[in-house]
């Protein structure tokens, strides 16, 4: 019997168990490790999302208008054979910004013009009327916010002088574009009828 027990003392000897304090420990480990993976990869997906819905707002800003065009577009005759002005009207759609609609040369709207003749006005308002037209915008009603912005619930005026060079006549096509700088431009495209009068609702 002793013997057998001899042999079997003989059978194990030099091998060592694992404790269980080394086992916490590498338990540790793999807890550890396994949080610090699982962190970079949410925070990843986290600034990924935030780029993403930044980018998806942008769009969104830039696509979005900030004025309309309220009413018709009206086309004035000073004789009654061609067209020297348009006169149409505007009105913010924005309830926390303004738009600049101060002088056409120190303003950030941008107001082109073309028409049936090929004429392009893209710097409207920096020389005279007689060489690239103007324009110019009146409020309408009083004064709600900052002189000259046009602010939240406020309609203005505007009138585009054409150059006295190019005045439209009967059948004549134009389009006029207003570029704000923030927002969607509006664009602006009618046909004068046969016959020319002083003043005319284009619809």
């Amino acid at each position: 019997m002793s013997k057998f027990n001899r042999f079997f003392k003989g059978l194990h000897r030099g091998q060592k168990g694992i404790t269980g304090l080394e086992t916490a420990i590498i338990l540790i480990a793999f807890v550890t490790v396994a949080s610090v993976l699982a962190y970079s990869v949410l925070s990843a997906g986290i600034f990924s999302s935030e780029k993403g819905k930044a980018a998806v707002y942008k769009g969104l800003d830039q696509a979005s208008a900030s004025m309309e065009l309220r009413g018709s577009v009206l086309a004035l005759s000073s004789n009654g054979t061609k067209v020297s002005s348009i006169q149409f009207t505007v009105a913010s759609v924005l309830q926390d910004d303004s738009v600049d609609m101060t002088a056409p040369t120190n303003n950030s709207v941008v107001i082109n013009y073309t028409d049936s003749n090929g004429m392009d006005v893209s710097d409207m308002g920096s020389g005279s009327a007689a060489a690239s037209g103007t324009w110019s915008a009146a409020l309408v009603g009083a004064e709600r916010g900052t002189v000259n912005m046009l602010d939240a619930d406020e309609q203005m005026i505007v009138t585009v002088t054409l150059p006295t060079s190019n005045a439209l006549a009967a059948y004549s096509t134009f389009t006029l574009q207003i570029i704000p700088p923030k927002g969607a431009a509006i664009t602006i495209t009618r046909t004068l009828p046969g016959a020319i009068a002083d003043v005319m609702d284009l619809h």
